[in-house]
């Protein structure tokens, strides 16, 4: 089998050693259907050297060719939309109707950046507030940090890449990506697009190596800023190792979902079961506790009961697909340990609960309580708990009862409670009736506590991505 090279330079190249490489599986067979390069430390020194000549480039390249290229990017990944969800499909084992979702996001990812790009700037400062600033001029320019590192997980090859490269693009910098080794392949059908642009060619790099091998990155002066998805454990161990750096991080999450006695029931039962359960619940803001009022729990229960039962579990590629094999066999072994060590605590099995190779079935546990992993921590699987309420206060206080903070839903027809909940969720986003996986991709994304620091979204990581510079002008003198 062919190995598939790495992007360098505006190079596709692959490692002088034959055997560095690692192999990509089927999501859903298990079979080897791609051999991947991974760079050498020589390969990774030429990265950073490439991206700091293209940053120097990029920081002169005026706003109207940015956004003409990001608009030639996006139209590119829609032509070859068919090409990308069947590549997600098959190396992340999302359901291939999901993973044309997740294409047509990444159009409007860097769509949203291209027309940032245009209007992307500082702001004009009254420094004439006070009597010694009068007759001055005073404003800022937001300056590119130069080099970005960004890292990204296997459960939206596409997408959170573009979260990070079409910012990163659109603010002036160069970035370097390295990509989950277990689903490189979409970010390197964007490398083939990315090419294709007119930008310069360094100015995104695409390093497929592992977590543990990205140490110059981490300390090298050269790059400017690092940008994490993945894990809270790996992030901010992550940030230790590069105190010295500007980093922000996207990370797990334990999401709430709250549903009051005025909420429309049907409606919240279908946005609750598809936020539990699509995509075998591998998205960090899967609804993972659901928690109802006592006067709608069991009609509320049952409906999602039947639902979870009736998806449709199979091959990623089949059209009618809603959820397909975790990750990999691990990945459920572990969830399934977590599900048997509630059982024994007592908690009670609604549905699901079985698992078969790497495939889970859709879980409902009940009678938990905040010794158990599956309320505590990130799941980050097709298993949800439910809790009930019988005072508003106390459904908001159990919501908050967790290290995590990144997003919640809370559906309800009562407005005061709609605000109340946006002003007392310690969450980074509140979603009104709907669930807490809710997002447009130019929307604030990020959370609190555990689940990170800094924002996504596309004008919102632009200015992560860039710092403020201050000029004061006397025109007086």
């Amino acid at each position: 089998m062919e190995i598939k090279p790495f992007l360098i330079g505006g190079e596709w190249r692959t490692s002088g050693a034959r055997d560095c490489f690692f192999e990509v599986l089927h999501s859903w067979t298990g079979e080897i259907i791609a051999r991947v390069s991974t760079p050498t430390g020589d390969d990774a020194e030429d990265a950073i050297a490439a991206a700091g000549r293209a940053a120097d480039e990029m920081r002169d390249t005026p706003r109207y060719t940015r956004a003409e290229a990001l608009h030639k990017i996006a139209g590119l990944i829609g032509e070859r939309r068919e090409e990308f969800a069947r590549t997600i499909a098959v190396e992340a084992g999302k359901p291939i109707a999901q993973a044309r979702g997740e294409v047509d996001r990444a159009v409007m990812t860097f769509t949203f950046a291209a027309e940032e790009a245009r209007r992307f700037t500082g702001e004009l400062i009254a420094i004439d507030g006070q009597a010694s600033g009068a007759g001055r001029v005073s404003f800022t320019e937001r300056i590119p940090r130069g080099i970005i590192f960004g890292i990204t997980p296997f459960n939206f090859p596409l997408n959170l890449v573009a979260h990070k490269v079409a910012p990163a693009l659109a603010s002036g910098n160069a970035i370097i990506i390295k990509p989950s080794p277990r689903t490189p392949l979409s970010s390197l059908l964007l490398g083939e697009v990315f090419l294709e642009s007119g930008l310069p060619t360094g100015a995104l790099q695409i390093v497929p190596v592992e977590i543990n091998d990205i140490n110059l990155f981490l300390t090298d002066e050269r790059i400017g800023m690092i940008s994490f998805t993945g894990s809270a454990e790996v992030g901010w161990r992550l940030r230790e190792r590069a105190a010295r750096k500007s980093v922000t991080l996207e990370l797990g999450g334990n999401a709430p979902v709250i549903v009051d006695e005025t909420a429309n029931v049907p409606h919240a039962v279908e946005r609750t079961a598809l936020a539990a359960f699509a995509y075998a619940g591998q998205t960090c803001i899967s609804a993972q506790r659901i928690i109802l009022h006592e006067s709608i729990a069991d009609d509320f229960t049952s409906h999602l009961v039947e639902r979870a039962r009736g998806m449709r579990a199979g091959d990623p590629l089949d059209e009618n697909s809603e959820l397909s094999n975790m990750i990999d066999e691990a990945a459920a072994q572990r969830v399934e340990s977590w599900i048997e060590q509630a059982v024994e605590a007592g908690a009670r099995v609604l549905c699901g609960g079985e698992r078969r190779g790497a495939l889970l079935k859709p879980t409902l546990l009940t009678d938990v309580h905040s010794e158990l992993r599956v309320l505590t921590e990130e799941v980050f699987a097709p298993v949800a708990t439910i809790q009930k309420f019988s005072d508003f206060a106390d459904a908001i206080t159990e919501a908050n009862n967790t290290r995590y903070g990144l997003q919640a839903g809370v559906f309800t027809n009562d407005l005061s409670r709609a605000f109340a909940a946006h002003r007392q969720l310690e969450f980074g986003g509140v979603i009104i009736n709907d669930a807490p996986f809710f997002r447009t991709d130019n929307m604030p994304y990020g959370g609190v506590k555990l689940s990170g620091a800094g924002r996504e979204g596309v004008r919102y990581a632009m200015e992560e991505m860039t710092e403020p510079r201050l000029l004061v002008l006397d025109p007086q003198v």
